[in-house]
């Protein structure tokens, strides 16, 4: 969530890396129906989850959701219209948690919302208290391969960003003081170790200074 980081682990959920069920997830289930949700908070607990909060209303869900900080959340929306569809979608793509969402039926623009939405598992016709052991754990893996996707995709935009403003540095460097391209880079290099700076921190100064004396 955004307010609160990635949070806790979910790698750390039972059935993923053998932690004690008494010492498992936080798992929230949203739910208008009472029956419904019963299947679910059966299944879980007799799969020996005992930390399962049921939200009963979609109303101001994100604060509920913000206010119990949950690990995975279960959506179960019986046949819902597409608006209440959009508004689970809207939660999914702003909290950081594995999602499962089940539906009584779908069709292929729902599905492919709900995969934008970052939604882990989106079960169609699937209330079955016998998976959901299995469900759960789909879910989670989902979320931590996609998890991990996601982070090597903004370490390689993070790297490519750094490797354009060292570029931009250099060429300021080269014009300025009549240097090489190695030339230049070795002086930015050999600056960033004296002032114990990383070298796409100089290249910044760098290339502010300059804008400055334009």
């Amino acid at each position: 969530m955004p307010s609160k980081g990635p949070g806790p682990d979910p790698t750390g959920c039972p059935g993923s890396s053998g932690v004690p069920k008494d010492q498992g997830p936080k798992i929230v289930i949203v739910d208008v129906s009472a029956i419904r949700a019963a299947i679910l908070e059966e299944g879980l607990r007799e799969a020996g989850y005992a930390q399962v909060v049921r939200i009963a209303e979609t109303h101001n869900l994100l604060a509920r959701i913000y206010a119990i900080d949950p690990d995975v959340i279960l959506i179960d929306l019986e046949n819902p219209s597409r608006d209440i569809l959009e508004q689970m979608f809207q939660m999914s793509r702003v909290v950081r948690r594995p999602v499962a969402m089940f539906v009584d039926q779908s069709d292929a623009e729902q599905i492919r919302a709900a995969v934008d939405a970052g939604v882990s598992a989106y079960i169609v016709d699937g209330l079955k208290k016998e998976r959901i052991q299995s469900i759960l754990d789909l879910c989670i893996s989902r979320f931590n391969a996609f998890s991990r996707l996601q982070d090597e995709l903004d370490r390689a935009k993070s790297a490519l960003g750094e490797r354009k403003v060292i570029d931009r540095a250099k060429g300021i460097l080269m014009k300025a003081k009549n240097l090489s391209e190695q030339e230049a880079y070795a002086l930015m290099r050999r600056t960033a170790m004296n002032e114990n700076k990383k070298i796409a921190e100089l290249a910044q100064s760098i290339i502010t200074a300059a804008e400055l004396l334009k």
